[in-house]
């Protein structure tokens, strides 16, 4: 994918990030930050993705998204930003300013990293760690009380809710999928579940209750 279509692919996917940090609104960060941890995660995303693996991009997608906003919590709420990611984003600061007077236009994030040196990749995240929030609620002359709209797919709640439980699903070991999938995609007992399994029905009571506080850690941040 060259660095045009790549950038027009980002933000048509756009839609995604809102989707995702939309779940976690009302936790103690603003959705300000959720939403650029989540196009951090899109960027990365979207350049390493291979549609000839014949999975859907939303699919790759979303748990790269999720991890980003994710981290933002055990980060303490705040994207960390080091010294030569800040460096960098003078770099190409400064690079993009010089572009757009030879050429009269804005310049792709594969030509600003060629001009500062780095991977597109880098560019990318760079760029996006150094952007200052915009806020959602802010008139275009600054002023507090307007509405900035912003163009994005409605919020699929059920959509981003299915590849995070398949996400999860995926990381528990063989016998713990089964014993989920039994209980709650088949909706057998305890009892029918432990006969499966080769457990007793306490052993399988014992072992849901783990599997689900995990499982609900995992989904919740």
């Amino acid at each position: 994918m060259n660095a045009v279509k790549n950038d027009r692919f980002v933000e048509e996917n756009l839609g995604l990030v809102h989707m995702c940090a939309n779940r976690f609104r009302g936790r103690g960060i603003e959705y300000d930050d959720l939403y650029g941890a989540g196009c951090i995660g899109l960027v990365k995303a979207a350049s390493a993705f291979d549609a000839e693996r014949g999975v859907k991009f939303s699919t790759y997608a979303v748990p790269v998204i999720l991890g980003e906003i994710k981290r933002l919590f055990r980060d303490g709420g705040s994207v960390k930003v080091s010294r030569s990611v800040r460096e960098l984003g003078m770099k190409l600061s400064a690079a993009g300013e010089k572009f757009r007077m030879l050429s009269g236009r804005e310049p792709t994030v594969a030509e600003l990293a060629e001009l500062a040196g780095c991977s597109p990749e880098e560019a990318a995240e760079a760029i996006a760690l150094n952007m200052p929030p915009v806020s959602l609620t802010c008139n275009t002359d600054g002023e507090e009380g307007g509405q900035i709209d912003i163009a994005a797919a409605p919020p699929d709640y059920e959509l981003v809710d299915i590849l995070s439980l398949r996400q999860a699903l995926s990381a528990l070991s063989a016998p713990d999928r089964k014993l989920i999938y039994c209980r709650y995609f088949r909706d057998m007992t305890q009892t029918d579940t432990a006969r499966v399994l080769g457990m007793t029905q306490v052993q399988v009571s014992r072992r849901e209750k783990k599997l689900l506080a995990a499982l609900r850690g995992d989904l919740l941040g």
